[in-house]
């Protein structure tokens, strides 16, 4: 039985990935989560796993040494998917070192243990052995408003926050690994996620949150600034692609095919809404453009990501199959049938956060 280890799989796209996982592979593999469970991992996102004997969940830091040794000592690791990070912008230009700690030492940590565990006394590593590391478009920094440039793995980093800036760091990290030690390894790099499970900070699920209780929904700046969608099962089919047909030591783009302006995107879930919400529910006279509230720029807000996903196309075959206006449908059904987790993971310290970040904008 293969066994997995995947940090953060508490959180948004880890918790996706490992239920894409389980869906696909079934009993025939074993999944380690490893999660330190802060504000944006919740085992809840995991209810319907807990229970399966081929599904371990450790609580552990991915800064812990000891711990992240431990879980390679207790168990014989085949994979490794890195999803664990500090993953949110204006989070990283309040508190940068938070973000350097679990995203640069926290890579260090996770690539040193599987080292450790892997290499054989010849400096060489078992035999189906593999580490992926899962980063961002946002180390490539900004495109130019036309629609003419994308992002390839080739594109030289340029990160403008704290938070892609950690992130190039452990992109780099991983790439010494490989290039130093032959160390068996892949980096991905993706765009703009959504889909069920993602915690309330990120555009998509802040909207349709505040949107159905009449909140507010605040855009920065222009409101004009290009992301590339990608939904989130997509993104874990592309991992399990990486991980079974990726060439050892490469680097694969993940992007949806779907840019869209965030005020776009806004206008999209509102509409949706409409549709969506039965005759009669109260909350259909408030959802409208009048909750649009612009606020002050984000400082170094990046206008325009896309990702060129020619190279993982064209090696692996893979390629994005949802459609955004198909998955935000998919995306606000889901939360419809969750309000509950959507009330409990917007309780206590992220309404606390909420006000910091918007109250004086």
């Amino acid at each position: 039985m293969r066994t997995y280890l995947v940090t953060g799989g508490a959180g948004f796209i880890g918790s996706n990935y490992i239920h894409y996982m389980f869906g696909k592979y079934g009993d025939s593999i074993r999944i380690i989560n490893v999660d330190a469970l802060t504000y944006a991992g919740n085992l809840e996102n995991l209810k319907d796993i807990e229970d399966r004997d081929n599904y371990v969940f450790i609580k552990a830091d991915i800064t812990d040494k000891d711990a992240i040794a431990a879980v390679f000592e207790q168990y014989d690791i085949d994979r490794v998917v890195h999803f664990a990070a500090e993953s949110h912008v204006d989070r990283s230009i309040k508190d940068p070192e938070v973000f350097v700690r679990t995203n640069v030492l926290g890579t260090a940590v996770m690539l040193n243990s599987a080292k450790a565990s892997w290499e054989l006394p010849d400096g060489t590593f078992k035999p189906d052995k593999k580490f992926l590391h899962v980063s961002t478009d946002e180390v490539y920094g900004s495109l130019p408003e036309d629609d003419s440039a994308f992002f390839y793995e080739t594109s030289p980093y340029d990160p403008h926050s704290p938070y892609s800036a950690s992130k190039a760091s452990s992109d780099m990290l991983v790439k010494s690994y490989m290039d130093t030690y032959k160390f068996p390894a892949n980096i991905t790099n993706c765009s703009n996620n959504y889909g069920p499970y993602q915690f309330p900070e990120k555009l998509i699920p802040l909207i349709i949150n505040n949107a159905l209780q009449g909140k507010k929904l605040p855009v920065y700046g222009d409101g004009k600034n290009v992301r590339d969608w990608l939904f989130v099962e997509d993104h874990a089919k592309a991992i399990d692609m990486v991980q079974e047909k990726g060439r050892l030591f490469e680097t694969y783009n993940i992007g949806g095919h779907n840019e869209k302006q965030n005020i776009e995107i806004i206008n999209i879930i509102l509409e949706t809404l409409q549709e969506e919400l039965p005759d009669g529910d109260e909350r259909k006279a408030y959802i409208n453009k009048d909750l649009i509230t612009y606020v002050e720029d984000r400082k170094g807000h990046d206008r325009r990501y896309a990702i060129a996903p020619d190279k993982i196309k064209s090696e692996i075959g893979w390629e994005p199959e949802t459609m955004f206006k198909d998955g935000i449908r998919r995306t606000i059904k889901w939360f419809f049938m969750h309000e509950d987790w959507m009330k409990n993971v917007t309780s206590g310290d992220y309404q606390k956060y909420y006000e910091d970040m918007y109250s004086n904008r």
